[in-house]
Order: C-alpha cells, then structure tokens, then sequence
C-alpha cells in the first residue's frame, strides 16, 4: 500500500519546478511536509522559523512573522537571491491548550496575533513583490476545522483561524488578477507532536478511528493540497478554500443512535 502511494505520488507532476516558495514555519510537522512536496515538484523551497534551525534541506532564514521589519527583511532576502517569489505558503501559527476563562488577554492578543495578523503581514509583504513581477503569484493560507466548529480549549486559535478564511477570500478580490489567494482546511494530522495533542498511541488509534477514511492527515497530505493550489492547474481557482480532513467529524448522534448499531 505504501509503494503504490509513493509510486503515485512519483508520477505526479504539477509544473511547480523552478517557482520560488516561502513556506513560513516549514521546519516541522505540517510546514514540513509542504516543504517537502514543493521540493520534489522541484521548486526552490525557502523556510523560515523564529529560531536558527541547523541540518534543513531547504533554504532557511529566522524570521519572526509577526514583526513588521523581520518580514520585510525576508521579502528583500528572497528577491535579492532569486528574484522573485512565486508563492506564499501561509503556515506558521498553533497554540498551546488553555481555556478561555482562565487565559490571559495578553495570551489571547498573542494567538491571535500569530494566526491571524501575521499571515495579513507576510501576505503584504509577498504581495508588493508579486504585483511587479510577470506571472503574478499565488498565495495558500493554512487554515483549520478549529475555526468552523467549537474549539475548547483554543479559542482564540479557533477565532484567528476563521478570520484567516475570510482574510482569504477578501485578498483574492483586492489582489486580483496577478494574484490567487486560496486555504487549505487541516483537519487532524500526525505529526511528531501528536501525542500533546491526542495521548498515547493508543489514544491516537482511536482517535484516527472516528476519522471517516480512517487515519489522521499526514503532513504531506496537506503539503499536496497546498501544492495543487498554487500550480497552474488551479489557476481559475481563488478565494476557495479546499478541505482536508479526511471525511470530516461524523457527527456524534450517529454513534449513540440504535439505527447505527
């Protein structure tokens, strides 16, 4: 099963070689994975995490996202070593669980400030250097289910999250035809953290079990997804958002009604 899933993913081909992509926080986990396929499809692949990371196999800088000047410094980096930026992959961002009585305003403005504001930041950035260049460039904001149902215990991630898609659809209006804006929706995702998220093991198999197809996303999942959006055979396609979760959450009435047992 895993062969032929590689196989196939071999032979995929979406015309991205040669394009420059910035994947912000595309050191780990889901950034990561995007990394990754945009690397295979032969694009030039540039990180960037707040903290020097050493051994990636990709182009790194440090750059803290939420600040005006550090971003700025990363757009001017990129033009002056390649030229041009073809996309933007909006991906830094999370947050640790805490609930919303007991989280400070301070812990919240950060949240949302990392989620939503700096995504609007580097999006600017990106596009003053997009609108100059022939062939435009296109822009994916990684979003989430946490923003389109309760989310206790990250509130204020769930909040930035669904203003993040609404951010999406606004900029694909103000910054066409030279560039498309598009979201990926992340549902759950294995990732080398997962355990601080869903438990054990053990507990991690049973949450996958309640996932219609059966398993959590793997990063690079979500990594073809946002690929597909920014290559040319999505090119009519902005202000969407494309949803990746596996099937989505049954709902839980389906598990306690007799007619399902």
């Amino acid at each position: 099963m895993t062969s032929a899933v590689s196989a196939d993913a071999d032979a995929i081909k979406l015309g991205l070689a040669g394009r420059v992509v910035l994947v912000t926080g595309g050191v780990r986990g889901v950034g990561a994975g995007i990394s990754s396929v945009f690397a295979e499809q032969g694009a030039t692949v540039v990180t960037c995490a707040r903290r020097a990371v050493e051994g990636l196999p990709h182009e790194f800088h440090a750059c803290d996202v939420r600040d005006e000047g550090s971003v700025v410094r990363l757009v001017d980096t990129i033009r002056e070593r390649h030229g041009r930026l073809d996309v933007l992959v909006n991906n830094a961002g999370g947050s640790p669980y805490a609930l919303a009585a007991e989280a400070t305003p301070n812990f919240h403005r950060k949240i949302v400030e990392l989620n939503l504001l700096a995504p609007l930041l580097v999006s600017q950035q990106a596009n003053r250097l997009m609108q100059q260049q022939q062939g435009g460039g296109s822009i994916v904001n990684v979003c989430s289910v946490s923003g389109r149902r309760p989310t206790p215990g990250t509130a204020a991630y769930g909040t930035a999250k669904a203003g993040l898609e609404n951010l999406t659809a606004t900029l694909a209006v103000e910054w066409a035809p030279k560039i498309r804006v598009n979201a990926v929706v992340v549902g759950m995702v294995e990732t080398e953290q997962s355990e601080l998220f869903y438990g054990d093991a053990e507990s991690i198999a049973r949450v996958a079990a309640t996932v219609p197809l059966g398993r959590l996303a793997r990063p690079t999942d979500i990594g073809w997804a946002a690929a597909f959006l920014a290559s040319d055979a999505a090119s009519y396609i902005s202000g969407a958002t494309l949803e990746v979760h596996g099937g989505g959450e049954p709902p839980p009435y389906l598990a306690a009604s007799s007619a399902n047992k």
